[in-house]
């Protein structure tokens, strides 16, 4: 039989404990295991929760309420009661006189409880209070857990103004959540600016009538935006005391070469970093004519090196979409507008899909693009600002811990974009599956943490140092979440919570679902062409 409401604000309103032990981050309460048992039969979710790990209890002190999420749970047979549980303050609250409301909470803690002061369950009143929005600009993505009505808001400027992570093992809905989060930014700004990387072409198909979508056939990234550092990843392939020898036989041929463009002319003083078109030809001229000069410090082969390197990039299919002849042409205004969505045109979001990218310069397309992020909101700064958010799907990838780092462009442009980019108007967006694998410094220079679960021991630990303080109780639920279920804590929400995502629409969602091997090993028929079919695209290089 269902309580009735008597039997509701009876619970409520009777202790189920009291404090045993007051510390600055962490302390301890006393738990009552028959008054447990009889909150566990309420139909408020939030009393029948209380006192459990990660629930929410409240604790009077003054005309003031303290709100705590609890942590751990042990048997103690020395105190009354039999549980001892540890706890973390949230923050606190006024109450109303007349109708015993919370309101005006905020987090941090002004007055701490002494032992002894009674302990009582956080009803789904007081929880709606608490995450209720303080009034600024906010976008909605799920309930608040346990409830099943209250709705969990991020404050957008908050969540993009200072960075933002979202973590989460393989299948627990990751990408969905990514779509369901970027769906709600482009519906709350459709005049944003978006710059989505994305390494498996996935978003497309969720972002098909709101966003631009751009991959190898529409790209048309000019080879000249590269700078010296990415020229080199390219067109440099020996390593040691040679390597230095080609560097700066490339440094002072690609110099020349770009100051051979009228635009040279006009500027002045230019340097082998300015984006100044060039000819791929007038390069390969230039080497050829360093080559044939007797006064130069060293045999052939370096020349020859570079020249025959060049040219296999420029004469490769695959590489069309950024070393055609067509791309020569002062196009960097256009292709600014056409990437970072300036103005949007009702498309505040651009995905780039690099999936069909030849993997050898994978790295270097991204770090063009996120460099260009960068130097745009640089060299903008006398203008009205126009943020821009970069999302970068698989991040560790790119911004590789020491052990794994590779010494690519990629990682250093990125680590910079996490410290220096909020001065510019520059907002990252890192999502990833192994947080472990990430850059150290750079996770923690995301102001906001979404963490969906984490089955990896390493990753959760790398997770929990990178939290804050007063998240300890929820991140221990990180290895039990639902898929679809996350723990936001940081400078997008007020405090710390447990939130199930809403459902999304089938048409809005990523092309990440996993194939059913029964269904598909069910079926038969189709096969031989099917495979006539794949091995003409893999010869042709063509997606």
């Amino acid at each position: 039989m269902a309580p009735t409401n008597s039997q509701v604000s009876e619970n409520a309103s009777k202790p189920i404990g009291y404090v045993v032990e007051i510390a600055g981050s962490s302390s301890a309460i006393a738990l009552d295991l028959a008054r447990l048992d009889a909150c566990s039969e309420d139909t408020d979710p939030s009393i029948a929760l209380s006192g459990k790990v990660g629930s929410q209890i409240k604790i009077r002190v003054g005309n003031s309420w303290l709100l705590a999420s609890v942590r751990t749970q042990r048997q103690e047979t020395s105190v009354g009661g039999g549980v001892v549980a540890q706890i973390d303050f949230l923050g606190e609250g006024e109450e109303e006189r007349l109708t015993g409301r919370i309101y005006g909470f905020r987090r941090g803690v002004t007055r701490f409880p002494v032992p002894g002061a009674l302990v009582y369950p956080a009803t789904s009143s007081d929880l709606r209070q608490i995450y209720a929005s303080d009034g600024r600009t906010n976008i909605s993505v799920g309930t608040v857990f346990p409830t099943r009505d209250i709705r969990a808001g991020i404050y957008v400027d908050a969540l993009l103004g200072k960075h933002f992570a979202l973590l989460g093992s393989t299948g627990t809905g990751k990408s969905t959540a990514a779509a369901l989060i970027l769906h709600r930014i482009c519906e709350m700004a459709p005049s944003g600016h978006i710059v989505m990387i994305d390494p498996h072409g996935e978003y497309s198909a969720a972002f098909r009538t709101t966003g631009q979508l751009l991959d190898v056939s529409n790209l048309q990234m000019p080879y000249w935006l590269m700078n010296f550092e990415e020229h080199c990843e390219v067109f440099i392939t020996t390593k040691g005391a040679d390597r230095q020898l080609d560097l700066d036989i490339l440094g002072k041929c690609l110099l020349a070469a770009r100051s051979k463009n009228r635009l040279a002319e006009q500027i002045g003083k230019i340097t082998v970093d300015s984006p100044i078109p060039y000819l791929l030809s007038d390069l390969l001229i230039i080497l050829q004519n360093e080559m044939g000069r007797l006064d130069k410090g060293t045999n052939s082969i370096p020349y020859m090196r570079l020249k025959t390197k060049i040219e296999e990039v420029r004469g490769d299919p695959r590489y069309q979409f950024m070393f055609s002849g067509m791309l020569v042409g002062d196009t960097m205004a256009e292709f600014i507008s056409k990437v970072f969505r300036l103005p949007a045109n009702g498309k505040p979001i651009s995905i780039i899909d690099v999936s069909g990218v030849p993997s050898e310069i994978t790295t270097t397309v991204v770090a063009v693009l996120s460099r260009l992020v960068f130097d745009y909101a640089i060299w903008a700064r006398e203008e009205e600002t126009r943020p821009v958010l970069l999302v970068c799907e698989e991040a560790h990838r790119y911004v590789p811990n020491e052990k794994n780092s590779d010494g690519s462009s990629v990682g250093r442009i990125l680590s910079r974009i996490a410290k220096e980019g909020r001065k510019y108007g520059v907002s990252l967006g890192l999502i990833t599956q192994r947080p472990s694998d990430l850059a150290e410094g750079v996770l923690s220079q995301c102001g906001t943490i979404i963490s969906m679960r984490l089955n990896n021991d390493r990753d959760q630990a790398f997770v929990k140092a990178a939290m804050p303080e007063g998240a300890r109780g929820f991140v221990d639920a990180i290895a039990a979440l639902r898929n679809r279920e996350c723990i936001i804590s940081g400078e997008g929400v007020s405090i710390p919570m447990r939130v199930s995502f809403d459902d999304l629409d089938v048409m809005k969602r990523p092309a990440s679902n996993d194939p059913s091997f029964y269904e598909l090993w069910s079926k038969s028929g189709g096969e031989e062409r099917a495979v006539e079919r794949t091995v003409q695209r893999w010869r042709a290089q063509n997606r």
